[in-house]
């Protein structure tokens, strides 16, 4: 069992606008990935000529990439909570590295593909890497306000 333990003062603490910022930067991303993508990429993918084994796993990829977002936001939410903050420290530094990973396949994908514009057909990378700075950001703020985790010995003295 641990009990968290902050260096603020006795006032009520608020949610971390940092990871609120992360998870609704999240939360319209995914949404956005599953309606404006989904008509504009996953429709078009799935009605396309590929041979049916690669035209499936691309779609479940997307379906993969879907609940991911989702998910994510949801835990970023979380975390800004400050009940929470100190049980979610590893989780946000995980969440946030996985988009910033996101954003990097984009650009990527656009750096060393033949074609002129690349980097702004494939604009997922500009809502991909702010969530995973913002987030990583919000776990440092955190840790310079002096959110702590010290386990508890269960021991009363």
């Amino acid at each position: 069992m641990t009990t968290s333990i902050s260096n603020s003062s006795a006032t009520p603490q608020t949610r971390d606008k940092v990871l609120l910022s992360a998870a609704g930067l999240a939360a319209f991303t995914a949404l956005l990935h599953i309606f404006g993508g989904g008509a504009s990429v996953a429709a078009p993918l799935v009605e396309s000529a590929l041979a049916e084994e690669p035209r499936l796993v691309a779609f479940a990829v997307w379906q993969m990439a879907s609940v991911s977002m989702a998910s994510s936001a949801v835990a970023l939410y979380v975390a800004a909570v400050p009940s929470h903050a100190s049980r979610s420290r590893y989780m946000v530094q995980f969440v946030s590295v996985l988009w910033i990973g996101f954003g990097i396949s984009f650009l990527g994908v656009a750096a060393t593909q033949e074609g002129d514009g690349l980097f702004f057909k494939l604009p997922q990378w500009i809502l991909l890497l702010p969530v995973g700075i913002l987030g990583l950001w919000g776990v440092m703020r955190q840790s310079e306000a002096g959110e702590t985790t010290v386990p508890s010995t269960g021991v009363q003295g």
